[in-house]
C-alpha cells in the first residue's frame, strides 16, 4: 500500500497590511522550482495582536512566517535565539519554528542580503567603495546597513527624520563599519551630502505617497537610485531619480532575492531568483 503523501509545511507572511504582499506567489515558484513541499499563505495582524498571531500560527504546526511592516521589531523579541544580523539590525523578517514554543524558534534578516545581491546581481552594479545615502531609519535601513557594510561600500550616511532614530543605528553598527574600513554618520534630512553612488530610500514616505524626503544634490548622473518599495508606491521616487539623471530601480529584486534567502533558511535549497523575478516584473508591469 502506498503511503499518503505528507502534507505540505506551511509558510506565511505576517504583516499589517498584508492582502497586497506578493510573497506567496514568489514562494510558490520557488517551491515549483525546487520540488519543496511548502504550503505558504498571507496572516494580516492587528496591530496589539502580532504575537498571539504568531504563536498560534506556530501552535497550529507552521514551520514559519516571514515579518512585515510594521512587525519586524516586535518580532525579533518573539524568538528564543537570533542571527547576528538580526541582533545588529534589532529587527527580523524571518522567523523559524523547530517547535511549537518561543524557546523553540529564531529569527533572522534577510533584508539586507536581499538588497545586496539584487544590486550586484540584478542591476549589475559594485558596492564595493560605493558612497551610499540610506534615507530612514525604520526597520528596512535597520536590516540593511549591515549587509551593505560588509558588502565592501567606502561609507554610509543615515539621514533620517528623526534624528536619535538614526544615531542609534550608527552606535549598534559602529563596529562593524570599522572593521569593514567604512564610515558611517548621521545627518539631517535636508543636507545629507551631494552625489553620492547610491541611494536608498527605506523611508516611509513612498508608502504614504509623501514628497522625496531628500534634496535631488544627492544625485549625480548615473547614482543608482533604489525605492526599497515597488509598483505604484516607488514609482514617484523613480520618476524623480530619472528627472535629475539618476538610474531608478524599485525594490522588486529585492523582495524576490530577500525571499530567496528566507527560503534558503528555512528549506536549505536556494532557487533560482531571475527567472522569479522577471515573471514578478510582468506581473507588475502589466497591473
Amino acid at each position: 500500500m502506498t503511503a499518503p503523501a505528507k502534507a505540505p509545511d506551511r509558510y506565511a507572511v505576517l504583516g499589517h497590511p498584508v492582502a497586497h504582499s506578493r510573497s506567496p506567489a514568489i514562494h510558490a515558484r520557488f517551491a515549483a522550482q525546487t520540488g519543496q513541499a511548502v504550503d505558504y499563505g498571507r496572516l494580516e495582524c492587528p496591530l496589539d495582536g502580532f504575537a498571539a498571531g504568531v504563536r498560534a500560527f506556530a501552535a497550529g504546526g507552521a514551520r514559519g512566517c516571514n515579518v512585515t511592516v510594521p512587525f519586524k521589531f516586535e518580532a525579533l523579541q518573539l524568538a528564543g535565539r537570533a542571527s547576528e544580523r538580526a541582533r545588529r539590525a534589532g529587527a527580523a523578517n524571518v522567523l523559524g519554528f523547530d517547535g511549537p514554543g518561543p524557546a523553540q524558534w529564531w529569527a533572522d534578516n534577510s533584508d539586507g542580503i536581499g538588497l545586496v545581491r539584487d544590486i550586484r546581481r540584478h542591476a549589475g552594479v559594485a558596492l564595493e567603495g560605493a558612497r551610499v545615502l540610506l534615507v530612514g531609519a525604520g526597520g528596512a535601513a535597520a536590516g540593511v546597513l549591515g549587509p551593505l557594510l560588509e558588502a565592501g561600500v567606502a561609507g554610509v550616511v543615515l539621514a533620517n527624520r528623526t534624528a536619535a532614530r538614526a544615531e542609534a543605528l550608527v552606535q549598534s553598527h559602529a563596529e562593524l563599519a570599522r572593521s569593514h574600513g567604512a564610515t558611517l554618520a548621521a545627518v539631517a534630512l535636508p543636507a545629507p551630502g551631494e552625489a553620492f553612488d547610491v541611494v536608498l530610500n527605506a523611508s516611509s514616505s513612498s508608502l504614504a505617497g509623501a514628497a522625496v524626503p531628500v534634496p535631488a544634490a544627492v544625485l549625480r548622473p548615473g547614482t543608482l537610485a533604489v525605492d526599497l518599495m515597488y509598483g505604484a508606491a516607488a514609482a514617484p521616487f523613480m520618476a524623480w531619480a530619472r528627472a535629475h539623471g539618476a538610474v531608478p530601480r524599485d525594490g522588486l529584486g529585492m523582495l524576490v532575492e530577500q525571499a530567496a534567502e528566507a527560503f534558503f533558511l528555512w528549506r536549505g535549497v536556494m532557487p533560482d531568483t531571475a527567472p522569479v523575478l522577471a515573471a514578478l516584473r510582468a506581473e507588475v508591469d502589466a497591473a
